[in-house]
C-alpha cells in the first residue's frame, strides 16, 4: 500500500493518511478484510510519529471503515455501507475538481474558460470511451 504525504500542502498528516486509505477503498484497490500496515510499520513508512497514525486510524474506525482488532491487527471493514463508499467517492470528486479549480483559479483562467474547457475534455472522453461512457453518467 503506497501512501505520498505532501509535507508543505498545509493539510494535517493524519488527514492525508486518512484520504488515502479512503482513496484506496473507494477504488476498490484495498477491499474488505484487507490488513493495513500496523501503526508501527506505518509511522516507519512515512516517517511520522505514531501518534499521527494512531489520530488517523482511530478516525477511519470511528467512521466504520476500517476495524482495528485487538491482537490481530487493523483491517478494512468486512461490510462496508454503499452509501458510506458513495459518499467517500463523491467527496475525493470534490477534492480531484477543487484542486484543479484552484489551480486554474490561481493561473488566471476565467470560470467561463474553465467550464468550456471541462465540457470539451467530457465530449471528447464520450467520444472515445464509447457506449460504455454513459455508464458513468
Amino acid at each position: 500500500m503506497q501512501i505520498y504525504l505532501d509535507h508543505d500542502s498545509g493539510v494535517p498528516i493524519y488527514l492525508q493518511i486518512m484520504d488515502r486509505i479512503q482513496h484506496l477503498v473507494a477504488t476498490g484497490i484495498l477491499k474488505p478484510g484487507d490488513q493495513l500496515p500496523t501503526i508501527r510499520q506505518l509511522s516507519v513508512d512515512l516517517h511520522v510519529d505514531p501518534n499521527t497514525v494512531v489520530h488517523g486510524y482511530r478516525e477511519l474506525d470511528r467512521d466504520g471503515i476500517i476495524s482495528t482488532q485487538q491482537g490481530r491487527g487493523t483491517f478494512i471493514s468486512e461490510h462496508p455501507d454503499g452509501e458510506q463508499l458513495s459518499q467517500m467517492r463523491r467527496e475525493r470528486l470534490n477534492i480531484i475538481i477543487g484542486d484543479a479549480l484552484l489551480e486554474a483559479l490561481s493561473l488566471g483562467y476565467s470560470e467561463p474558460d474553465i467550464r468550456t474547457t471541462v465540457q470539451t475534455r467530457l465530449a471528447e472522453w464520450r467520444r472515445h470511451s464509447g457506449p460504455r461512457s454513459e455508464e458513468y453518467y
